[in-house]
């Protein structure tokens, strides 16, 4: 029985490793099949990694269910934070920008330890009503949302320009 995040249930799943050679290749490999019970169609995993006993071939299982997780940052990073295509031609530039929008994805990530302040800011600057709203872990998006309302709601005040001599 493992769990799962995604229905919140515990769920009956199976696992199978074989060794397995590409006949042209002398590289031992290892099919990992994960079988999630009735009705959901198995998973079929070929590794390097060494598999010869059950614990092994759940780490391939749980390490290749957690690349959902890599995708959706990098999706948020490349469309919220502009990632995929900076208009800048210099690498120091580049490096520059991809720096300062890392700290703005720490940021928001540190963020998300503190329930009270995170329960606040999303229920006054990015309401959502609806049970499924409510119950579903906070996706980056409506936390940069908010606080991008926020930032609107209060603006600091224009810094007087300097003067030069």
């Amino acid at each position: 029985m493992i769990w799962d995040a995604r229905r919140r249930c515990q769920r009956k799943t199976g696992v199978l490793a074989l060794p397995v050679r590409l006949p042209e290749d002398e590289h031992q490999l290892f099919l990992v099949v994960s079988r999630p019970g009735y009705g959901r169609k198995p998973w079929y995993l070929i590794t390097s990694e060494p598999v010869y006993n059950a614990e092994q071939a759940w780490k391939i299982i749980f390490a290749y269910a957690r690349r959902w997780q890599i995708e959706m940052s990098l999706r948020f990073t490349k469309s919220e934070m502009a990632f995929e295509s900076p208009r800048l031609q210099a690498w120091e530039a580049r490096l520059k920008f991809l720096l300062i929008a890392s700290l703005a994805y720490a940021f928001l990530l540190s963020l998300l330890p503190n329930t009270d302040f995170l329960f606040h800011l999303l229920s006054t600057y990015c309401h959502r009503t609806g049970k499924w709203s409510r119950d579903i872990s906070t996706p980056l998006y409506r936390l940069r949302l908010a606080l991008s309302r926020l930032w609107l709601d209060f603006r600091p005040h224009a810094l007087p320009k300097l003067i030069s001599g």
